[in-house]
């Protein structure tokens, strides 16, 4: 090998190991593709956020001057830029849609998605076929970005550009709440879809096409790379009927009903237009695909802006005004009859039969051009579908009620995944309590909570029902959307009571029980629920030789039924807890993958999770009385027990089903214990079992007790906002 003088060698191979640090496809798992993968645990922690872990967004907001950002960005919307020029001079179609599809990827499914941590800015939202060009609606907002700092998250500037623009163009605004905290990394745990191109069929996250109830849970989108359904037809083909049978099953998976679906769907294109009025095949890829040289930006082309811009490829404007609410949406759509068409890149669209040319709008650059308005087929459906017809023509006749439903729908679609009330922030906040913020009225604090919890010990209740019914409870939280939790007492209310992985009978005695506590001391049934499960800890503890106290946080309340929108709290029902090691029916995703899923929700990480795992255990809390994984001859004692049998060598672990196995005692044959796979994962997947094996140490026992009881803490205090 020939050598410099300075030893270094001349064969030019790279001084590191090629593509290690930069192609995610190969991790270390890649080589055991059915290992547990635990970083979805693990993917914002401290490390990821460059503010450090003191930082407060709560505290940079009291330092904002809010009149001066929006000023702003009244001021942004209309200050063409020559590298990126405005539709007609102002950008308000173009941040409506950023905020709009940064909201719009939410789903009530599993809380995810949604514009509440500013993911739009990163792989894969930024790069989806139907975010096309929003990378230079963010970067027309970065001078403001930068000038507010960290006074602003992008998570609520994005979301405030949209709604400012709709108010600079004539509607009159819900509100509006600051408070979206941006995270610093991919939400890698959100599931887009198997596919592996853009814009597959619809038929492979469908059952049955025909059908979109049978569309894979937990999707909402009709096709990889979508933020509903596709503007042209079902799978490209303009139908609709079709399309509307889509829209409604989207919506519906998206917290809409059929009202304020219609009202989204026109008064999202009352105002900007769509952008094909050139070759999409000359487009350069998308931002994560783009040359260094780009910066961040994609779908570069010299021709690609102004009126030559590409985007979504369909092409025109819905309305005669595109820079004004008004009820020109309805207008075009019924007083013209309409046939099918292509855009100049392409895209199937309709247009009007007869126009004439006064109603038709002008060119985005050139006044004096007219040019032919259109609708897609999602639009079409809206005249088309009878129960849509319906409603946009009570629209078309009154328009301050179309103004005001749009303007809540508006809003519910911006703030559905920011969780409660409490959580608001900012001077435009509405006074009204809506139902789908899941209301709870302010409990009582400052009263005896040791004779509270001296009354509940003596009613007699077990250990594991009163364990089990607060994490039941307190389970439902999703740090998603911030749903759920046992704030509200909403487990003795339709749904949760009749659900089955809460044993309704078994929940109805230990809420009888619980209730005149409650009356007798004036509280909330949600405190003395979560109360009840701090002393059976407390009773387990001292059984094992401990003497804690379980912190304690008074003040939640007790919601209604006229509080709970029952439907919406469907999607929360756990199908699965391995928690309490239960399962309402085999799936294909492994037990041991539905509870990272949970865990994830629940803001766990993977040591909260085995120790919550092995605490849970011993205390028999599992769903029906199982013995599954209740490794231990002292149930009922808070001890180390499960951990340390699991890695105790003098045991052998042999299979008896799909998901049960026996331990054995490996000198007599003879069987000690049962489990299922969530309990054996602590032992075999080799992260699982570090943590395992602190807690089994013969010095681990105080530490288990300790964590155990942090981890208890941090899931029934997971809703409290407002302490």
């Amino acid at each position: 090998m020939d050598h410099l003088a300075n030893g270094h060698s001349t064969n030019g191979k790279c001084p590191v190991m090629h593509g290690g640090n930069t192609v995610e496809s190969t991790p270390v798992t890649s080589w055991w593709p059915k290992t547990l993968n635990l970083d979805i645990l693990h993917q914002h922690d401290t490390k990821t956020n460059p503010l450090g872990k003191d930082f407060n967004y709560r505290e940079e907001l009291k330092k904002l001057d809010v009149e001066a950002l929006k000023k702003d960005v009244h001021a942004m919307l209309t200050d063409s830029q020559d590298w990126w020029p405005a539709d007609w001079g102002h950008y308000g179609g173009l941040m409506i849609r950023l905020a709009w599809h940064a909201a719009g990827s939410y789903r009530t499914s599993d809380g995810r998605g949604g514009g509440g941590t500013g993911n739009i800015r990163f792989a894969p939202l930024n790069s989806w076929p139907d975010n096309g060009n929003l990378d230079k609606a963010r970067r027309l907002l970065w001078p403001i970005k930068k000038k507010y700092g960290n006074k602003v998250s992008w998570a609520d500037l994005i979301i405030l550009s949209g709604t400012i623009a709709y108010e600079s163009m004539g509607l009159k605004i819900f509100g509006f709440s600051f408070g979206r905290e941006d995270v610093y990394h991919p939400e890698k745990d959100v599931y887009w879809g198997a596919e592996k191109e853009w814009l597959a069929p619809s038929d492979e996250r469908y059952e049955n096409v025909e059908d979109p109830s049978t569309m894979e849970n937990p999707l909402a989108a009709v096709q990889m790379g979508l933020i509903y359904v596709n503007p042209e037809g079902v799978n490209g083909q303009p139908n609709p009927l079709k399309t509307a049978a889509q829209i409604r099953e989207t919506f519906a998976r998206m917290a809409m009903n059929d009202e304020e679906t219609a009202a989204l769907t026109a008064g999202g294109h009352t105002v900007g237009k769509a952008h094909g009025n050139g070759d999409a095949g000359g487009l350069g890829p998308e931002p994560e695909a783009a040359l260094i040289e780009e910066q961040g930006l994609g779908w570069n082309n010299a021709n690609n802006k102004g009126q030559t811009a590409v985007t979504s490829g369909i092409e025109g404007a819905w309305t005669t005004n595109p820079t004004k609410w008004d009820n020109g949406f309805f207008d075009m759509l019924f007083k013209h009859d309409w046939e099918l068409t292509k855009s100049p890149a392409g895209a199937r669209q309709w247009k009007p039969v007869n126009i004439s040319e006064a109603n038709m709008p002008v060119d985005v650059a050139d006044p004096s051009i007219r040019t032919m308005p259109l609708m897609t087929d999602a639009d079409m459906a809206m005249k088309v579908d009878p129960i849509y017809k319906e409603i946009s023509l009570k629209f078309m006749n009154n328009h301050d009620y179309f103004s005001d439903t749009f303007a809540r729908a508006w809003f519910k679609l911006t703030h559905r995944d920011m969780g409660p009330k409490v959580r608001y922030y900012g001077p435009d906040v509405p006074a009204e309590e809506l139902i789908w913020q899941d209301p709870v009225p302010t409990g009582k604090t400052g009263y005896d909570e040791a004779a509270v919890k001296a009354k509940i010990a003596a009613t007699g209740l077990s250990i594991a029902d009163m364990v089990a019914t607060a994490w039941d409870a307190a389970r439902t939280f999703r740090g998603s959307d911030m749903r759920g939790g046992a704030n509200g007492a909403r487990i003795r209310l339709a749904p949760q009571k009749d659900w089955e992985g809460n044993e309704p009978k078994r929940l109805v005695s230990v809420l009888e029980a619980l209730k005149p506590i409650a009356t007798e001391f004036g509280i909330s049934i949600a405190d003395t629920i979560v109360l009840a499960g701090n002393v059976g800890i407390e009773q387990a503890a001292k059984a094992a030789g401990h003497s804690i106290s379980v912190p304690f946080a008074a003040g939640r309340g007790d919601a209604t039924e006229a509080m709970t929108d029952a439907a919406s709290f469907d999607p929360l029902e756990p199908l699965a807890d391995g928690y309490r090691n239960w399962l309402k029916q085999d799936y294909v995703v492994s037990p041991e993958e539905l509870l990272l899923d949970r865990t994830q929700l629940l803001g766990l990480t993977a040591y909260e999770m085995t120790v919550l795992i092995g605490g849970l255990r011993v205390l028999g809390t599992n769903h029906n009385g199982t013995k599954h994984g209740v490794f231990t001859n002292r149930e009922g004692a808070l001890t180390n027990d499960f951990f340390v049998n699991l890695t105790d060598m003098a045991n052998t672990w042999k299979p008896t089903g799909k998901n049960s196995y026996e331990i054995r005692d490996r000198k007599t044959g003879a069987v000690k214990w049962t489990a299922t796979r969530v309990d054996l994962v602590f032992g075999s997947n080799s992260i699982l079992r570090s943590y395992a094996e602190i807690y089994a140490q013969d010095d681990g026992q105080e530490k288990f007790v300790q964590d155990f009881v942090n981890a208890w803490v941090k899931v029934m205090n997971a809703d409290r906002f407002d302490v």
